[in-house]
This record gives structure tokens, sequence and C-alpha cells, in this order.
């Protein structure tokens, strides 16, 4: 089979699985399962890790587990029955590997009389460590959005091979980690006459509505070797935003589109949700509420807070002076209480929306800023209520990640700058997009005082891939001195901005 081929969600034939288009190489056989979209570790622990896979028909998840990557005395572990329940998807959590540690594991779909099995795919990660150790990882979002899909004349998204080249502990996926909203076309001529290519399947060729072809969203990824090496090489860590469902969504709205049948966001997002977890390596038992936003540890240095700014939030027609909210009450203390319990050197928040620029939805708003200045208002008093709480508890070291604006940037917060001053300086770094339209810069909202000390964005909206406005940050901490540094490269990984932040002592 090439690229293009799909299998049809359900059971079909001789009980085959639901599935987007076989990644390049893999072959149906009907004698014995296949893997199909190759295997994925995240929200990786001092312990272990949460291993995927998919299976083009009902099979038995098998996982061998080894410290030598000839799998000499391996573990081996039974996982889940694959079915089309789950679109053929299925995790298993891995346990008792040492902390920081290489750990090699291999992955089968064994038939359930249990006389075959398939061939076998392998990948590694590394697990969490203890202590004053070093920690290095990469962060950035938007992919496959605005048009701009696999490209077979570029090696189809390359920034996922850089990222995997650098061999960082873990990726944190901020958000966009599809475009289901966005569908492809097989050609896009660009200004200068040059012809873009998209590889495209079915699912991709309208906007999702379907769990089908929100299923089908998640398996396009799949089929590029630089998503599926580094998939198998780096544990990620993937949260969401707006585009898994449609552009700039919020609970109970009700679309006005000719392209959406099912107009009910509510809906829409009810089954996007299934498959992002069915086709993210997301581990729902770590999450608070069971969906998206959890912490992770990484020894003494680093605690990653993972948010989900879009699950919650109000209008974005809601009045910019009022009280609006974009974590929700419950999530808004969690996440300051947690911040405050936190013993890590630097707590690194992981959010899918920027604080301080304006992204607007029409005449409303669709991100935190209000776009006005003075006071806080509409969903900058959530934020406000977060950072006047760590500052009243001396919570020092907290740095904020995101992608969202589709370029990258570094700013500066202070409350010397800013219309209010009951929170302490800090720093939001901005990465995107990984492989998808570049846009920006957009203004920046002056409330909490923010400056933007880089910028590296396109000349123009919706830059193709090909011009060099593709991004990703990473971001390293020095385990013995707790410096930590941020990169903010491009998508080939040359660094175009860095800075070095040491430490304030907490409390």
């Amino acid at each position: 089979m090439d690229r293009r081929t799909v299998l049809r969600a359900g059971a079909a034939g001789a009980g085959l699985l639901v599935a987007g288009a076989l990644p390049a190489g893999a072959q149906l056989r009907r004698d014995r399962p296949v893997l199909t979209h190759g295997v994925q570790t995240g929200d990786v622990t001092t312990d272990g890790a949460l291993v995927w896979t998919r299976a083009d028909r009902p099979s038995r998840m098998l996982v061998e587990v080894s410290h030598d990557p000839s799998f000499r005395y391996a573990r081996r572990l039974r996982g889940p029955v694959l079915t089309p329940d789950t679109d053929g998807t299925g995790k298993l959590r891995v346990r008792g590997v040492l902390p920081g540690c290489e750990t090699y594991y291999r992955v089968r779909a064994e038939d359930l009389d249990g006389r075959t099995t398939s061939e076998p795919l392998t990948g590694s990660f590394r697990t969490a460590p203890l202590g004053y150790s070093d920690v290095r990882f990469a962060w950035s979002g938007d992919v496959a959005g605005q048009g701009w899909g696999i490209n077979p004349d570029i090696g189809g998204m390359p920034g996922f091979g850089a990222i995997a080249d650098r061999k960082p502990d873990f990726f944190l996926h901020s958000g966009d980690t599809v475009y289901s909203d966005g569908p492809l076309a097989e050609k896009v001529t660009l200004p200068d006459g040059r012809v873009w290519r998209n590889v495209v399947t079915p699912e991709k060729s309208k906007v999702a509505e379907t769990l089908t072809e929100y299923r089908g969203q998640f398996a396009y990824n799949l089929l590029d070797q630089n998503v599926r090496r580094l998939a198998a090489s780096v544990p990620s860590i993937v949260q969401w935003d707006d585009h898994e469902v449609t552009n700039n969504w919020y609970p109970g709205e009700v679309l006005d589109l000719p392209q959406y049948t099912e107009k009910r966001v509510d809906v829409l997002a009810q089954r996007a949700f299934q498959a992002f977890h069915e086709w993210q390596p997301v581990d729902k038992a770590r999450a608070v509420d069971g969906r998206v936003y959890r912490s992770f540890r990484f020894g003494r240095r680093v605690e990653l807070f993972v948010l989900d700014m879009r699950t919650y939030k109000d209008k974005n027609t809601a009045p910019k002076d009022g009280v609006g909210q974009i974590l929700g009450a419950r999530q808004a203390r969690w996440l300051a209480d947690s911040l405050a319990r936190s013993q890590a050197t630097w707590k690194i928040v992981a959010a899918d929306l920027p604080i301080g620029l304006t992204v607007p939805d029409g005449d409303g708003i669709e991100g935190v800023a209000n776009s006005l200045p003075g006071k806080p208002g509409g969903r900058e008093h959530e934020i406000a209520w977060v950072l006047r709480t760590l500052a009243q508890r001396r919570v020092r070291n907290v740095v904020w990640l995101t992608a969202d604006v589709h370029y990258t940037a570094a700013h500066h917060y202070s409350p010397d700058r800013a219309a209010v001053g009951d929170f302490d300086p800090f720093w939001e770094f901005v990465s995107g997009p990984l492989h998808a339209g570049a846009f920006g810069p957009n203004t920046l909202d002056p409330t909490f005082g923010p400056v933007a000390e880089f910028v590296h964005a396109p000349p123009a909206a919706n830059t193709s891939p090909l011009l060099g406005y593709q991004h990703f940050g990473e971001v390293s901490v020095d385990g013995r001195s707790g410096e930590l540094t941020v990169w903010l490269r491009d998508g080939r990984g040359t660094s175009l901005w860095t800075r070095t932040l040491r430490p304030e002592r907490d409390r």
C-alpha cells in the first residue's frame, strides 16, 4: 500500500480496524496483525512512561522493556486488547524502571488466538531523574495548519526531525497538535510560483465532524517519518488548544459556518476529545479532572504544570471589561496551590495560550489579553489572581511557555511597567509553528507590563514553511548551578536567540 491508502472506520473485511492512511513502507498482511502508525511514549515519570501503539485488527498489545538495546533480560508486559472501540489504539503504563535511565521498549500485537504476532516496533525513552540532575526539553505547537501538510518534496514535516536530532529528555507539545478545521489540498501555488504538495487523506479533505474524521486528523500526522521518529525516541507531554476541535472554540458555542453540518461545538469537542485521548500518549489517570491539566516532576530542579485553557473558558464574546475566566476556578486554584507547594527550583507553566498577546476573534477576544490598557478585565482577572497569589506566597522562578500565535518571541513581564503592581516579574517564551502557516507578530497588551525582548515573525500572514519561519524552543536546566537557559530555534534547529536565567530563592 502507498501513503494514500486508507482503511475506513469500523471493522472491514476479515476483522480489519479503522485507520488513517498507512505510513510509508507499512504492509497490510492478512495472516498476522500489523502495527500501522508506529509507537509513542508519553507522560514520563521517574519509574516509567505510557507506551502507545495501534494495530490493524483486534489483537493484544505486548510490550518488552529493557535497559539493554539488545533486549537481553527484557521484561514482557501484557497490554490491553486493541479493538475498534478505541480505533485500534492502546496504551500501557510501563512501571518499575530506574529514574534517569535510558529505557528501550519493543511492541508487538498478538492475534487473539495467540498463534501469531506482528513484526515488532522498537523505541526508547528516558525516565525522569531524581536529585539535582540536568534536564533538557523542547517545546512547540501548531502542526499541519493553514493548508500546509506533509510535503514529500521537503521530507515531510522536518521540524519534528530537527527536535529528534537534538535528543531532548522530552518534548512538550503545546497544543494545536492537529488542525481538524483545516482541509488540505493536494497542491498549493505559492506567491513566487513554486508549488507546495500535500499528502492528502479523505479525513483531511474536509473539516472534521464525526468521530472517524477526528481520529483521521491524528492518524494523519503519524504518516510522517519525522513525527514517528520523534515519537519513538522522545517521550511527549501533550496538551490541546482550539484546532483539535475547531478554530477559536469555546464551550457552548454554536457555529454559523456552512462547512459544518453539526453546529454544536460541545458535540464536536466531545468527539475530538475522545480521538485526542485515543491517539495521543496522554495518561488520563494523571490529569486532575481526567482530561488534560496535570503536572510532572523532573528531579529537584524542574516541575512542569500543563494547563487546559480551552475547556473552561468563557465566551469569546463576553464583555472585555467584565470578570471572565480562562482556566476556571478549580484549575486556577490547582495551579496556584501546586506552584506554591512545589519544591522544584524552576516551575514551568505550559500554557496553550499566551498571557499578554492580544488574539482577537472578530469583535471578541480569543486569548487572555483583552486589548485594553489599565487594570485587568475579562479573562485577565483570573491570571491576575494567580500572579498575585504567587507573589503573596513568595513563589519564585516561574516561567511560562506557549505556542499558538505562529511565531517565536521572548516576553518579560514586570510590575514596574504594569497597570497592577502586586506580582513578581516573570518571563514568557513563545515558540511555533512547528509545521503550519507563520503569522505575527501580535500586539502586546500593557496590563501586566510586558516587553518583547526578541521577536522572529514572518513578513506576511500565512507564510509557508518553505520560508524559514517555523520554530521550536529548547530549555536546559543545569543540575549543579540551577541556571535555566532558553533557546528559541528555527525549524532546522538553528539558535535565533538565547538567555540564561539565574534562580532566586523561594520564600
